[in-house]
């Protein structure tokens, strides 16, 4: 007999929590701006043992994209190692890369070749390479030649210094110094707009002997129009793209595209690489570090 006035009041109780719970709840609306976020973020993380996963988010500029899986690795790499590099490098660029796009745009050419300018010459007017190429394009003497450029003959000026090395700065000023004087302000190579003018011609006719392959024309920049014809002679395919040729080309001329490559795609996600929020893999981060965070800031607890 004392059981039943109990229970039936226990069941009571329950009967009305629920009624004033149901018009409580009825009564406030669900807020559409409500962040979200953090709960997602929390749930994903609990789903995978303590971490979450971020997804990558490196951007390929449009003309490099469908051969990401073969650069991603390299890129990466490239990017973490030579990091300072890469800062320095973008931070020069800013005065020269406005004035080349434009001189390519004339030429109707793809705005990363003006990356080129970086990997030649480090933007220096001044540059000379073992084997004879000058200025801001690195550009060789029978090249200067058939463009129209002025400019010293490299084998000329090799001549002088070895003269000036075995003899003396006197027999050299009696012979050849004074006529090396007159014609060096006059290399068309050392200046930028002739120089970056010459250089699009080039590669616009590397264009037209490549059929417009943009990893081509580099590599061809690099390496010379023959060798590359003779590379893709080699595979014994129709139309090789770079992928196919590459175990064909030198060395050099393999990393040369490799880091034409790099320079585009980090310069193309440059704050992301800056801020350390670049991803180029799925990677893990622990659940604890990202509570209170949203999912974008996640990304900078990648190091």
């Amino acid at each position: 007999m004392i059981k039943q006035p109990y229970s039936f009041f226990k069941v009571s109780k329950a009967v009305w929590i629920l009624f004033f719970t149901t018009i409580l709840c009825g009564s406030v609306k669900a807020n559409p701006f409500a962040d979200t976020s953090k709960k997602q973020l929390l749930a994903a993380a609990k789903t995978n043992t303590g971490f979450i996963t971020l997804e990558p988010n490196v951007v390929f500029p449009e003309i490099l994209t469908g051969n990401e899986e073969q650069t991603l690795s390299y890129i990466e790499k490239f990017s973490e190692n030579r990091r300072a590099y890469l800062i320095r490098t973008y931070n020069r660029s800013k005065k020269y890369f406005p004035k080349a796009s434009a001189i390519l745009k004339k030429h109707n050419l793809p705005q990363e070749l003006k990356v080129l300018l970086a990997l030649e010459s480090a933007f220096n007017a001044n540059a000379v390479s073992k084997a004879g190429a000058v200025g801001y394009w690195q550009i060789m003497d029978e090249v200067a030649k058939e463009y129209g450029l002025k400019y010293v003959a490299q084998e000329k000026a090799a001549e002088v210094k070895k003269v000036e090395k075995k003899k003396g700065a006197k027999a050299v000023a009696e012979v050849k110094k004074p006529a090396v004087k007159t014609v060096i302000a006059k290399d068309d190579r050392k200046n930028f707009n002739k120089s970056t003018s010459a250089a699009a011609r080039y590669l616009k006719d590397r264009s037209r002997n490549l059929d417009n392959n943009l990893l081509l024309m580099v590599a061809s920049y690099n390496c010379g129009i023959g060798n590359v014809w003779e590379a893709m002679k080699k595979t014994g395919l129709k139309n090789p793209d770079f992928w196919d040729i590459k175990e064909y080309l030198p060395a050099e001329t393999q990393a040369y595209v490799m880091n034409f490559i790099t320079l585009n795609v980090v310069f193309n996600n440059y704050d992301k690489f800056t801020n350390n929020t670049l991803l180029f893999t799925p990677t893990k981060v622990k659940a604890e570090n990202i509570e209170g965070k949203t999912a974008e800031e996640t990304n900078s607890l990648n190091e």
